[in-house]
């Protein structure tokens, strides 16, 4: 037979042939292994409530790595990263409000010059930092008051946050510890009291701290209503559907979101300041190079036609009703001039150092 005189040079030309076809396979194989291990994408942390529907556009137009999305509350998420600290597992981190991100600039936690090169508008250009390390993606607005038509005559509401010292109704207010808007409310209320410079030095914020303080204890002890506190907006809106408090400063998206459900008989009220609350996104410096490179390309898509559409409609009633901070993208109708608000901007490099000491202290008096 033909397989009995084959000579054994050639049989074994053949075994070589095979055996290194074989490995030229395995090579190629554990090479696409090592690549997909060495590339995976990264986790992006979000507290924004179209994230999923971001993640997912991003992802299905962009192959060559994966956002993997780990999506909570703004206070557990920086509670994470805090307990991560130097090794951490987020590659971007995306919330409301910019005093997280002005503490983790200032303990080199982001990536500066990350801001990609976008046409910001007037309200982007107003909440990009001047050393680019974090984003401002969209803005919101929190210390709206709004309250429940059924149970508050607009006749009798408030028009200075001075004048919730008089109010007859009960105060509904949220968390700061795990409601990502509360604090930089917070801080604001204690910087328009005070009239605070946005450059204040330490002696003019921590006699802010002091009268600010003061303010929410007048106001928690002394009032017909008292302060009522919630973890978060849907829990202080249920408490207002409910009828336990009359009203709440809390973040005009959800009031407005609230109206457009089921939810009809609410309104809102802008006192004599409304504080900006930027929506950011920010990238882990400590992440290696090539996480770095997928969270910027990440951050640069948002902005977009695609990224835009996906923030936009992602959450229609709720935290896509943002005011944008790029000139080509719309807000929703529902959502009034942002110039008709009495918007109030404060330094988040100035309130971050705080933050931690403040919620510490409202929580102890405030929270059961």
């Amino acid at each position: 037979m033909k397989l009995t005189t084959l000579k054994l040079n050639g049989l074994r030309k053949k075994t070589i042939a095979v055996s290194a076809a074989l490995a030229v396979a395995s090579l190629s194989l554990v090479s696409l292994t090592a690549g997909a291990a060495s590339n995976p994408g990264f986790v992006l942390y979000s507290a924004q409530g179209y994230d999923q529907q971001a993640v997912d556009a991003f992802n299905a137009t962009h192959p060559g790595f994966t956002v993997t999305l780990k999506d909570d509350s703004t206070g557990p998420l920086l509670t994470d990263v805090q307990a991560e600290g130097n090794n951490p597992k987020w590659g971007a981190l995306w919330v409301d409000g910019a005093i997280p991100f002005a503490h983790l600039d200032q303990i080199g936690m982001l990536v500066k010059n990350s801001a990609p090169k976008v046409a910001f508008n007037t309200l982007g250009k107003a909440n990009l930092p001047a050393d680019g390390s974090f984003s401002p993606t969209g803005v919101t607005e929190t210390g709206v008051l709004c309250y429940d038509t059924a149970q508050v005559s607009a006749s009798n509401l408030p028009s200075k946050w001075t004048d919730l010292l008089t109010t007859q109704y009960a105060l509904g207010m949220n968390d700061p510890s795990v409601s990502g808007p509360t604090f930089p409310l917070i801080a604001g209320v204690f910087s328009k009291l005070s009239n605070l410079p946005f450059n204040a030095t330490t002696a003019q914020v921590k006699a802010a701290i002091t009268k600010g303080e003061a303010f929410y204890q007048n106001i928690a002890q002394k009032t017909q209503g008292g302060l009522v506190v919630n973890p978060t907006n849907g829990v202080t809106l249920g408490a207002m559907q409910n009828q336990a408090v009359g009203m709440a400063t809390i973040q005009g998206s959800a009031c407005y979101s609230k109206t457009l459900g089921s939810y009809k008989t609410l309104g809102e009220k802008y006192l004599d300041a409304s504080m900006e609350l930027p929506g950011v996104i920010g990238i882990d410096a400590k992440m290696p190079a090539i996480v770095r490179a997928d969270a910027a390309k990440f951050v640069a898509w948002l902005y977009t036609p695609a990224g835009q559409l996906a923030m936009r409609t992602g959450d229609p009633t709720g935290d896509s009703l943002f005011w944008p901070v790029v000139g080509s993208t719309l807000a929703n109708p529902i959502i009034p001039n942002i110039t008709t608000t009495n918007p109030y901007a404060i330094n988040p490099y100035t309130w971050a150092p705080y933050e931690t000491q403040i919620n510490n202290w409202f929580d102890s008096n405030f929270v059961g």
